[in-house]
């Protein structure tokens, strides 16, 4: 199935490894009890306590806005560079990873008082996820 020579499975694909691959990061036996301790969030739990289905449901839809934007992206390339490879896929979405998907939300954080830690075991995480997508998407695409 493809949408305008996107593999739109393979989108489907890097979306949901990139959610697995979020769910290790922030596993508990990973970088979850740095996270919490890094919020300030003592008890290890979500203060606001939302609705399993709207936390799931928001982050799949996120995600899999930012892959198909990716996939955008790296079909484009690929239209133009008939040697576009895996490599190629993954230094895409790392570098968007980087350079965009951090480096916007920096100054957010800055103002929003949160601390250099947090944005770094968030955003590390999104970069690594937007470049194994990445990879995905070129070797299907």
């Amino acid at each position: 199935m493809t949408f305008n020579g996107l593999n739109l499975v393979g989108v489907l694909i890097a979306s949901v490894v990139s959610i697995v691959s979020g769910a290790i990061w922030f596993g508990p036996k990973t970088f979850y009890p740095l996270w919490m301790k890094a919020r300030g969030i003592e008890s290890g739990r979500l203060q606001n306590n939302p609705k399993p289905a709207v936390l799931f449901g928001g982050t799949f839809l996120s995600v899999f806005i930012q892959t198909v934007t990716l996939g955008l992206i790296i079909n484009s390339l690929q239209k133009n560079l008939p040697d576009f490879s895996i490599i190629n896929g993954a230094v895409v979405g790392l570098v968007l990873g980087v350079g965009i998907a951090m480096f916007a939300s920096l100054p957010h954080r800055l103002f929003g008082g949160e601390n250099f830690k947090t944005w770094v075991i968030e955003t590390v995480n999104d970069s690594l996820n937007l470049m194994i997508a990445g990879a995905i998407i070129a070797a299907l695409n």
